[in-house]
């Protein structure tokens, strides 16, 4: 048995959890959020709580049983709390512009980038060197946010790029000039 599939959801106040031929919808004060449940699991829910459970023992079923409370829990806490994605970047002249849900980067390039946010994110900018991405939707808001870091990765040597502000940049030591050299 999953250690983590095992464990209860509690239902918090002010939240409705509906299952129903393999879809889980949750309704809170956020919005409303469906999860895909597969054949091989089966979801109870009570008043206060849901369990997650197999229907069989294959090692297809226990592979899915923990991942799927766990993203019903992610559900659950999208909707009450929400979720967001903090970002910074580095360099000389690189910043960031919001004009309305369109996101301009100037990131070194000949050109600025535009990224327009998907239905649900909302990209702030507070001041020109970082940017918070954040939904109900923890897939979305960790997609989105590696694909605007994935526009200018940081470097090893100056640590130059769009970075998560938690990320750690290893640093790697740069050429050094011939010392024996004639």
């Amino acid at each position: 048995m999953s250690r983590v599939g095992k464990k209860p959801i509690t239902i918090p106040q002010g939240v409705t959890a509906q299952f129903a031929n393999g879809i889980m919808k949750v309704k809170g004060p956020k919005g409303e959020l469906v999860t895909l449940v597969h054949s091989a699991i089966s979801v109870s829910v009570d008043a206060k709580e849901i369990l997650v459970s197999r229907t069989n023992n294959d090692g297809r079923s226990r592979a899915l049983h923990g991942t799927t409370r766990a993203n019903i829990a992610n559900t659950i806490l999208g909707v009450t709390e929400g979720f967001s994605k903090k970002l910074e970047l580095v360099g000389v002249g690189y910043r960031a512009e919001l004009k309305g849900k369109v996101i301009q980067l100037a990131l070194g390039y000949s050109h600025p980038i535009v990224f327009r946010a998907p239905e649900g994110i909302k990209i702030e900018v507070p001041i020109q060197t970082n940017i918070i991405i954040s939904g109900n939707d923890k897939q979305l808001v960790g997609l989105v946010a590696a694909k605007i870091r994935s526009f200018r990765e940081p470097e090893p040597y100056k640590g130059k790029g769009v970075k998560y502000s938690d990320e750690f940049i290893r640093r790697k030591a740069g050429k050094t000039a011939a010392s024996g050299a004639k």
